[in-house]
């Protein structure tokens, strides 16, 4: 495990694998850098991968209060500890963080994203008062509430999903990520298509969904890339959400070296 610290003072961990031109992995919301273990593996014979804990998770620090501005300074740490530039991978709400950081300025070389969850369609959005919710909640102590609105709420699986989540071993990891839950909502907003923010960012950029995810995924995936100035996007076929690692690396490894 390797350490850089951000502008804040903040230390961010992350692991170091593999030799070549350096990427970096970003996950997405309730999730660590365990979750991009796998695909960290795949490429790591290709590249120099740099996976690492955003702020408030795994091994890495955390500091009051939460702004966007210090996740995009995270990474930008990160990108030094690369060697000053680098391809950049977000999944999720991590893809959302990445596009935000790349429109900031940092030295983002190429960007992929998976599924980055903004919503084109305004009525199917989640709650607006989310970020208040989940600070509520995490304030009482109710952090496995704070998980399971988020599971019903926003990510709108069926009850007896969200039940069945609570007697699984996974749920208490769930429960100490649950005050990162805020952190996504923020990064999110409203949801919306941020198109004046992508307009403004000129590094190539591949925008991918999966087959069978969610519809709204790969319509604001099309829709994302038309925005990029140097934007493309693929449909990954077969593929779900929690996008399979074998699936995915391939894509990259293409995008990346062209």
């Amino acid at each position: 495990m390797n350490i850089v610290t951000s502008t804040d003072g903040t230390t961010i961990a992350f692991d170091r694998s593999g030799n070549g031109p350096p990427v970096i992995l970003v996950c997405g919301g309730s999730t660590d850098r365990m979750a991009n273990a796998p695909l960290a593996e795949f490429l790591a014979p290709h590249f120099t991968v740099l996976n690492y804990d955003r702020r408030g998770r795994g091994d890495s620090g955390d500091m009051a209060p939460y702004a966007v501005e210090r996740e995009v300074e995270d990474l930008d740490a990160v990108i030094a500890a690369a060697g000053g530039s680098a391809f950049v991978y977000g999944t999720s709400s991590g893809a959302a963080l990445a596009l935000e950081a790349a429109a900031s300025g940092l030295a983002i070389t190429k960007l992929a994203m998976w599924e980055p969850p903004f919503s084109l369609d305004e009525i199917s959005r989640p709650p607006a008062d989310q970020v208040e919710r989940y600070d509520e909640m995490i304030s009482a102590g109710r952090r496995g509430d704070a998980v399971e609105y988020f599971m019903s709420k926003v990510v709108g699986l069926p009850p007896e999903f969200v039940a069945y989540a609570r007697t699984q071993p996974f749920w208490q990891k769930q429960e100490a990520l649950a005050h990162t839950l805020a952190y996504d909502a923020t990064i999110m907003g409203d949801y919306s298509l941020p198109e004046e923010l992508a307009a403004t960012v000129t590094a190539p950029t591949l925008v991918m969904a999966g087959g069978v995810s969610f519809s709204f995924m790969r319509e604001t995936a099309r829709a994302l890339a038309d925005i990029l100035p140097e934007g493309q996007h693929r449909i990954l076929e077969g593929q779900e959400h929690n996008v399979a690692p074998e699936a995915l690396a391939p894509v990259l490894m293409e995008f990346f070296k062209a």
